[in-house]
């Protein structure tokens, strides 16, 4: 196996940055552990760049002909163990997924419309402004045969868009996976439930009326501690709540923790005449929903925990003893290890988890590099995570690409 090329860069020029990047590139395609022959390439953006995105664009497609381009533009992005939060960044990847095994799709090549391919899975970049993203990520779910797709919705300060072979704004893109490219993909959560989990019971579109046949706004206020003849007491708490929604007749809390089933959505409003709350989602009743508040020792261990997963699953029980020791004392500044069976990565996170919210600048890629070793990794934070079939809030998404299917060679 070989792991992907990838690189980042920060200039207040984007020809500067993207020289940058390219020379590093360049420098990992010499190594014989690394690809040299690319066919997909991944490329995340912060919004200063937003303006710059077709002529950047334009420029990666003139420097790597062949290669299909797919990405975002992020509030910040992501890159192996480094996050750029209001500076001018790009962060790049290069795979050599054979073309057969994935089609880049988007709003004037629709993945409904390339029927000569069978999607297994598929990354999607969304446009956040749309009001029926959730609905667009859920029928195209059902293009794929796991119904899996990851990604998030891009954001920024002014322009937000994705790429797919092109530029776009509204509606979604990505790249399609059929069932030969070899991944892997967890969510991780960043809120904690505040008390227990209640079933709706009566609702009426976005307004919540009765939990456990109770008045909505009483469990809220009661879940919260808060009296709310003390209105003093009782905002601060509200503007912090967070909700906590899964379908009916799933588990959506393990303990202390949100299961993957969750999708946390804004408390936007209270109604003291009906005694309901209002939350950015609709509701049926059947619903389980929980009251909850992001917490950061919560995500800390969540994404922690991810992490671990996807190792033991990529790690055979039974290694060599040489080998067992260089992973067992892998630590930030090792070198990237076939053994791990990685050959690059992708995290998409909360536009709200990153930065300051995990402790420190770079403190959640910082997680991940410690928890998986040096491995090629890309990434942005997004105006709402994709996972599965679902639009998530204040989660992360981690997808690695394993053994992949290379490129042939046409010398042989």
């Amino acid at each position: 196996m070989k792991l992907f090329l990838h690189a980042h860069a920060t200039h207040p020029d984007w020809r500067m940055a993207l020289s940058l990047a390219t020379a590093q590139l360049e420098a990992q395609r010499a190594r014989p552990d690394h690809i040299d022959t690319p066919t997909l390439g991944w490329l995340y953006l912060t919004d200063h760049y937003a303006p710059a995105a077709e002529h950047l664009l334009d420029a990666l497609r003139a420097q790597w002909p062949g290669v299909a381009w797919v990405g975002s533009v992020g509030i910040g992005v992501a890159a192996n163990g480094v996050e750029y939060f209001d500076e001018p960044a790009l962060s790049l990847m290069l795979g050599d997924i054979a073309p057969e095994h994935f089609r880049v799709f988007s709003g004037v090549r629709p993945l409904s419309g390339q029927s000569d391919f069978s999607a297994a899975a598929a990354q999607v970049h969304a446009d956040p402004s749309g009001h029926d993203a959730a609905e667009l990520i859920a029928e195209l779910a059902d293009q794929t045969s796991s119904g899996y797709l990851f990604g998030g919705l891009s954001s920024g300060r002014g322009r937000t868009v994705h790429i797919a072979d092109g530029v776009f704004a509204g509606g979604l893109s990505g790249v399609a996976f059929d069932a030969q490219v070899p991944l892997i993909s967890r969510v991780t959560q960043g809120c904690q439930p505040i008390g227990v989990v209640h079933r709706i019971s009566e609702s009426e579109r976005n307004l919540v009326v009765s939990l456990d046949n109770e008045p909505a706004l009483a469990v809220l206020l009661r879940d919260l501690k808060v009296d709310a003849k003390d209105p003093r007491e009782a905002l601060p708490r509200l503007r912090g709540t967070l909700v906590g929604l899964s379908d009916s007749g799933q588990t959506p809390a393990h303990g202390r923790s949100f299961g993957v089933e969750t999708r946390v959505r804004h408390l936007v409003g209270i109604d003291p005449g009906r005694h309901a709350v209002a939350i950015a989602d609709a509701v049926e009743p059947g619903m389980q929903l929980a009251f909850c508040q992001r917490n950061t020792e919560a995500a800390r261990r969540d994404l922690v925990r991810i992490c671990a997963e996807i190792r033991e699953e990529l790690e055979p029980e039974d290694l060599p003893l040489e080998t067992a020791l260089a992973l067992h004392g892998s630590d930030l500044d090792s070198a990237p290890h076939p053994a791990r069976q990685i050959a690059g990565a992708v995290y998409v996170s909360c536009s709200g988890r990153g930065g300051p919210h995990f402790g420190a600048p770079s403190a959640e890629l910082a997680i991940v590099r410690h928890a998986l070793g040096d491995v090629p990794l890309v990434g942005f934070f997004a105006n709402g995570e994709i996972a599965h079939r679902h639009l998530y809030g204040y989660t992360g998404v981690l997808t690695v690409f394993t053994a992949v299917p290379p490129t042939p060679d046409p010398a042989a």
